[in-house]
């Protein structure tokens, strides 16, 4: 049995009340975790409950027991090779194995009621998503989906101002890195902005049209998807894992405001009207009552507000763990809970299908050669 740890955490600290600055220490009780899964995405779990004070990293499984050693010899922890071992001794766990494998750990897990992390996307398919959302509600225990660019900076900046979507664009390109390559690219990638979109416009789907094409695998590597919602917002959304270079990108257009964030470069710009409503108001006005106003003699920089978000930049993965181990310790409703997950999987598989229902014009003698051009 693997024994509970506690640390003294020393530090400054603020009394809410009288705004005095206090030094002190606070006892903290660690949490037991375990990451389930030796591959990259385990080891960067592995290093960070490793330097959480929140948490003690107690057990790294792998089926290769050497790589979960590999692991253990450097955040610490005991490695094994079956997680059934240690059921009994934790208190927490992230499981970071191959997708088709999600459902069998975690539900082990949460049929201990033992909080539970799971790596995107929550499972193989959306019913075994559902049968794990219904497990975890019928035993009242947290399980949290890796979502981290929920938890990037940049997302969570955006999360803080006060606008309605009408319109989103979402690009989401990189090389091929031969990784995920058991799911197309909406399920490796473009999820992602699925669940981020889904979180924003808070609103029933319309409307789904979508294009694949498949060059590298048996699924799609390049998809473009167009959503409409019930509230009027529309979503075009673009990933490729066979671009010459990588770019995260998100716009979002308002009534008020124009949102352009870069995920990679953690950076933001925000143009809003605010501030000359009133203006902009009355030379709509003078406009349509007479034309007296010389548009082509106006400075239009003059009559918005451009500024640069305020981004902190923090590792959006440790944002992640945080998020998990807060909702633990205060049994409160992950950010990104299985309800999402489900919602995200739901419209993922609407989209896939419609790719795959989608009929190309043409064949292969149909294409054009380069003779054509000079006819």
């Amino acid at each position: 049995m693997i024994a509970s740890r506690t640390v003294v955490v020393v530090g400054l600290w603020r009394c809410a009340v009288t705004g005095i600055d206090f030094a002190g220490s606070t006892v903290v009780k660690q949490l037991k975790a375990a990451v389930i899964g030796a591959g990259r995405m385990g080891r960067l779990h592995s290093r960070i409950y490793n330097q959480m004070d929140q948490t003690d990293l107690v057990a790294v499984v792998d089926i290769d027991q050497d790589k979960a050693r590999q692991i253990t010899e450097e955040y610490g922890g005991t490695p094994y090779s079956n997680f059934n071992e240690i059921v009994n001794q934790v208190e927490v766990v992230t499981v970071a194995v191959p997708t088709e494998f999600h459902t069998q750990v975690a539900e082990t897990f949460l049929e201990r009621r033992i909080p539970v992390l799971v790596e995107k996307p929550l499972a193989e398919n959306l019913s075994q998503a559902r049968h794990l959302l219904q497990l975890a509600q019928e035993k009242d225990c947290v399980l949290q989906v890796g979502y981290s660019e929920r938890f990037n900076p940049v997302v969570q900046a955006m999360r803080r101002l006060d606008f309605t979507p009408r319109f989103v664009e979402v690009n989401r390109i990189s090389p091929y890195t031969f990784r995920s390559t058991d799911v197309g690219v909406v399920l490796d990638m473009m999820i992602h902005d699925i669940d981020i979109v889904l979180s924003m416009v808070r609103s029933p789907i319309k409307n789904v049209a979508a294009v694949g094409v498949n060059v590298m695998s048996e699924h799609e590597d390049i998809a473009n998807v167009r959503l409409i919602f019930e509230s009027g917002c529309v979503a075009n959304l673009t990933a490729s894992r066979l671009a010459l270079k990588t770019d995260r990108r998100i716009r979002v257009f308002s009534e008020d405001a124009y949102l352009s964030l870069d995920y990679l470069k953690k950076t933001g710009t925000m143009i809003s009207k605010k501030g000359n409503i009133d203006m902009l108001k009355w030379i709509r006005q003078q406009q349509k009552e007479d034309g007296s106003i010389d548009l082509f003699n106006t400075d239009w920089t003059k009559l918005i507000q451009v500024e640069t978000l305020d981004i902190d930049d923090r590792e959006p993965l440790r944002l992640e763990q945080e998020a998990f181990v807060q909702a633990v310790t205060d049994g409160t409703r992950p950010q990104v809970s299985a309800e999402d997950a489900v919602a995200a999987m739901e419209l993922a598989e609407r989209i896939v299908d419609e790719i795959s229902h989608h009929q190309w014009q043409g064949n292969s003698s149909a294409a054009i050669s380069a003779e054509h051009w000079h006819k």
